[in-house]
This record gives structure tokens, sequence and C-alpha cells, in this order.
């Protein structure tokens, strides 16, 4: 599924360059779900937006599903996001205006999908995270782990393989955290391809493997299942 080659990322401004990826080598087969691990500043975020098709490298090769990512084109990149990956955000990314509904249709309107059938998926993805009863409630209306539900609603509605979640349970309390994670566990067990960005060890422990990342290095992997 996810295919990463000697992948670096240099950010440069001015004459100034940091380099947030150095070297990344990695691969995630498809079915899988990994915990990517390190602290501030290792380069988790970049790697995500990597894997993400939000970013591309600046040297190395990234595959993904067999396909060479960095040879593509802005809307290539785009396709590619809309089709085959979801994304769970920490801070839930929800337009407040909107309601749930909304806001889960919202990847369907940009993807040209009717409304009559973006209203049946989006009802189906929100019954899927147990929010039937909530889809005319705008975010002000839920708590946060309600939120980061409709998020992961609206992640699943394009019924992407690949779910990729930066750390989703980071502006959450315990017992939503939990849920969030058993939600998460739910989908990989159902066959989606799962990485999960988190500084958390608890976290990661639901992963079947955990990968670390340092100074942009990866430094270290951990099978834990």
């Amino acid at each position: 599924m996810i295919d990463l080659e000697e992948v670096t990322k240099v950010y440069r401004t001015g004459s100034l360059s940091v380099a947030a990826l150095r070297g990344i080598t990695l691969r995630v087969d498809e079915g899988e779900y990994v915990a990517v691990m390190g602290p501030s500043g290792s380069g988790k975020s970049t790697l995500m937006h990597i894997v993400g098709c939000l970013d591309v490298p600046t040297s190395g090769r990234y595959r993904l599903a067999g396909a060479d990512v960095g040879g593509m084109a802005v809307r290539q990149l785009a396709e590619v996001r809309s089709r085959q990956i979801g994304f769970v955000f920490q801070q839930f990314n929800l337009l407040p205006t909107m309601t749930a509904l909304r806001n889960v249709e919202l990847p369907l309107v940009y993807a040209g999908v009717d409304r009559a059938d973006r209203r049946r998926r989006a009802l189906r993805a929100l019954g899927r995270v147990g929010l039937g009863d909530r889809v005319q409630h705008r975010p002000g209306e839920l708590s946060g782990g309600q939120q980061q539900r409709v998020a992961i609603a609206r992640a699943l509605v394009t019924d992407p393989a690949l779910i990729l979640a930066d750390e989703p349970t980071g502006a959450l309390d315990s017992q939503s955290s939990a849920e969030v994670i058993a939600l998460l566990n739910e989908l990989h067990q159902a066959g989606r391809t799962l990485v999960l960005i988190t500084h958390d060890p608890d976290v990661a422990g639901v992963a079947q493997r955990s990968v670390r990342l340092r100074d942009g290095l990866l430094v270290a992997e951990e099978a834990l299942v």
C-alpha cells in the first residue's frame, strides 16, 4: 500500500534550509495498522503530509498502491486524496456553520457526487460511527468525542482504502479517546489500512507495529502484536 524509499523533505526560506525528513524508507502493507511516534519536530506531520499526498518529497520515491506519487501533477494528487485516502485530524476541522450531515457530505460534493447519493452515503457513515441521531447537529452542539466521530465519518464517506489519523485523540478526554481508538480499531478489522500518528504510547499500543522518528530519521521499528 505505502512504499517510501529514501524520502527526504527540505523546506527552504531564502538561504535557510531545514531538513524535516532525512532519508525515510518505510513500507506499510495493505490492511496493516501502523503507529508513527516521535517527539515534536521529529518529522511525523511532514511524513503524514507526504503519505497523504498533501506534499511531495524533495527526493526519494513514494509509491501508493503501486503508483509513483512523486511524478503526479497537482490535479492527480487531489484525485488520489479524494478517492484513496481518508484524513482524521486532532482539531476535527469541521465547518461550524454546517450540520454533521453537511460536514460529512463535503468530500462527496468535491467529488461531484449527486445530492441524493451524497445524503445516503453520509447518513450511512454517520450511522456507522454511532451518530445516526445527531445528523442535524452543528459541531458546537456536539461533544469533542462526537465531533471527532463526525470527522471519522467524513474520512469514511468516500470509502478509502487508507485512513491517516494525526493525533486523533490529542484534543479529547480519556473516555472520548478510548471511544475513538475503539472505532479506529473497528475500521482496521474491517480491512482498511491505518496509519496513526501519536506521541502517546498507550494510543500507539493498539496498532500492529510502531515506527519511531527522531530528527527526521526513522530510528526504530517494533512489532506490537
